[in-house]
């Protein structure tokens, strides 16, 4: 990861403290995929995708997430749920996308892992 890549998810960890969720994981990976940052909050584990763009004319940060690459988070998930015996009353996935000088966006519940069984 570059340094603006590392800015840009201590933002949106920053982000998250302050909204009061607990930080379990950053940057976890496997040879099939990262985590960028992996929180929990009121019994949800939440596993967060950080995206930046330079400029929004080519669409939001949140827009780069590709079906494809949500299939890569969720396997990526289950990996992490496994790996780490995750005991948890629900899962979520959020994208917080970030425009430099704007407030940074966070999408909870951004996609689901419906038609993955966790």
């Amino acid at each position: 990861m570059n340094d603006k890549g590392a800015r840009y998810e201590q933002q949106a960890a920053n982000l998250l403290k302050a909204g009061g969720f607990e930080i379990l994981d950053r940057n976890w990976a496997t040879p099939m995929g990262e985590l960028d940052i992996v929180a929990r909050k009121d019994g949800t584990v939440i596993f967060v995708e950080v995206r930046a763009r330079s400029n929004p004319a080519y669409g939001t940060p949140a827009e780069s997430v590709t079906p494809a690459k949500r299939a890569k988070i969720i396997r990526t998930a289950m990996a992490y749920i496994k790996a780490r015996r995750v005991q948890a009353e629900s899962f979520r996935f959020d994208v917080i996308g970030i425009v430099p000088g704007a407030e940074p966006e966070h999408i909870e519940d951004a996609f689901s892992a419906d038609g993955f069984g966790f």
